[in-house]
């Protein structure tokens, strides 16, 4: 079975996530972008980050509290982070490129997001692979893959980021932002 033609586990999932991401940094940090080009990056990149990380926290981190000896610890810092990112996201969002702090916005929320990717990939997902079986690892790989199509798709700072409250209002907020998507033409 060839390496693409296998099923991507939780693992797989997220670090495939953080390159799609980290390309979409590294043409973002390309100076002479011209400003449309630059704000349909950024909002492609907030969507996928708001999408990532709702998948994150309605699978990942329950399962990093339940399957880790520090994972409440671990689990409330990610979440941390992710909230200073989306504040971060939510200022971006409708702002016009024009704007004077709209570049310092953009280098913050690529530096967090780096940081968090890193905080994972070198700690926190070598650790679950470790701690689960590689059943329990593919079944959720398919549920974080599930979690993105219903998720928000716009920064939703004030709204829960732990189960059940996320569980439950996620799912419809992602519809509405999908709505909103669609009639304003944003991620088209």
């Amino acid at each position: 079975m060839a390496a693409n033609d296998r099923e991507q586990d939780l693992v797989d999932v997220i670090v495939s996530d953080h390159r799609s991401v980290e390309e979409v940094f590294t043409e973002l940090e390309n100076s002479a972008l011209e400003p449309e080009r630059r704000k349909e990056l950024v909002d492609h990149v907030i969507t996928e980050l708001v999408r990532h990380s709702v998948a994150e926290e309605h699978h990942m981190y329950p399962l990093t509290r339940r399957v880790l000896d520090d994972g409440d610890r671990i689990a409330d810092h990610e979440i941390e982070e992710h909230a200073q990112a989306e504040r971060v996201m939510d200022e971006l969002v409708g702002m016009d490129t024009t704007d004077p702090r709209y570049e310092d916005l953009v280098r913050t929320l690529i530096e967090e997001i780096r940081h968090h990717v890193s905080d994972e990939e070198n700690d926190l997902l070598p650790r679950l692979r470790q701690a689960c079986s590689r059943e329990e690892l593919l079944e959720l790989g398919r549920k974080v893959q599930n979690a993105k199509t219903t998720a928000p798709t716009r920064p939703h700072p004030n709204a829960p980021d732990t189960p059940p409250a996320n569980r439950i209002l996620d799912p419809g907020a992602g519809m509405i932002d999908r709505m909103r998507d669609a009639l304003t033409g944003r991620g088209a």
